[in-house]
């Protein structure tokens, strides 16, 4: 669902970007002050950071999995919030999956980089902050069943991916710079997004499931009786990151070719899966950046996965390095 530059317009980008970066400002306040439920399960504020690094690569190695939708010729991808918020907490959750986002965009030129703003809040806040709170945690019960779980996962993923739909094609035709009819857009973009959210709960569901069973201390919100031990959340951590370096170093090889549910949609109402970028002068500023900072675009070669995975930990583990200094400090 990442939206290119071709269907953004400069006022579509200041507000989006405007939006996205208040509720980031206040995601990063609300973790570093607010209160936090790892301290209350034996946690510490400092694990926080390294277990959204290990996450962070673990959803940005899923990702790269494009999944085929039967009988339609288009794919859909897990994008990780619901599965973020269920282990971080929301706020975390928003601030990881913007950070994959924002690598996604200026390494890979994987989505636009005046659309960054727009699929932050499509793709993050939709899931973080409105699926996961009204949908996915009043369902999720202590100790819950499979079959809870799976409900959760699926209705959370279906309605944060129908919203994300949605404000794409209001975005689009608020932009006004395409020839894409809203309604006709509508009708493609909602149907393949609903098939790729039953995919991405499925998904989302099998993880949450292992992890409740095997490690349940990671869930949000669960309460314990003995705090872990640092060797043991380590422990997780390094098998977390191993698996999504796993992931992203083999699995993402046999990954679908056939284009993602924006690109399908787009190709059923154009009869082309790509638009032309708007020549003026902030298209063409943010096309530059993009070719300065896109190191391997589009993915094109076989260890993208690998890439992506380390550039993730090594930012938000030099990132939660500084968080410690200043809590000594404090």
């Amino acid at each position: 669902m990442h939206m290119s530059d071709a269907l953004v317009s400069p006022p579509v980008f200041a507000v989006t970007g405007a939006v996205s970066l208040a509720l980031l400002g206040v995601a990063v306040w609300k973790v570093k002050h607010g209160k936090n439920d790892r301290l209350e399960t034996g946690g510490s504020s400092e694990h926080i950071v390294p277990l959204m690094g290990v996450m962070g690569a673990f959803v940005f190695a899923a990702q790269m999995i494009n999944f085929s939708i039967p009988g339609t010729g288009s794919s859909g991808h897990m994008v990780g919030g619901i599965l973020l918020s269920a282990i971080l907490g929301p706020w975390a959750a928003l601030i990881t999956l913007a950070s994959v986002l924002v690598i996604q965009c200026l390494a890979f030129a994987d989505g636009g980089f005046m659309a960054l703003g727009a699929n932050i809040l499509n793709m993050a806040v939709f899931s973080c902050l409105v699926a996961y709170p009204l949908i996915f945690r009043p369902m999720m019960k202590p100790e819950a069943s499979p079959g809870r779980i799976l409900a959760a996962s699926m209705l959370a993923s279906v309605v944060g991916l129908e919203l994300g739909a949605l404000a794409v094609t209001v975005e689009t035709e608020a932009s006004g710079i395409t020839a894409l009819p809203m309604g006709q857009f509508l009708l493609f973009m909602l149907p393949i997004h609903l098939f790729i959210g039953i995919g991405e709960g499925l998904a989302t569901a099998a993880v949450i499931y292992v992890v409740q069973r095997y490690k349940p201390e990671l869930l949000f919100g669960i309460r314990r009786r003995k705090p872990a031990g640092k060797r043991k959340f380590g422990k997780a951590l390094a098998a977390i990151a191993l698996a999504a370096l796993l992931i992203g170093g083999s699995f993402s090889w046999v990954a679908s070719s056939n284009p993602d549910g924006l690109e399908w949609s787009i190709g059923k109402v154009t009869g082309q899966t790509e638009l032309e970028a708007a020549t003026d002068g902030l298209h063409r500023t943010a096309a530059s950046v993009q070719e300065k900072t896109a190191v391997i675009p589009d993915y094109n070669t076989s260890f993208a996965g690998i890439v992506g995975c380390g550039a993730i930990l090594l930012v938000v583990f030099g990132a939660s390095r500084l968080f410690r200094a200043k809590v000594k400090q404090g």
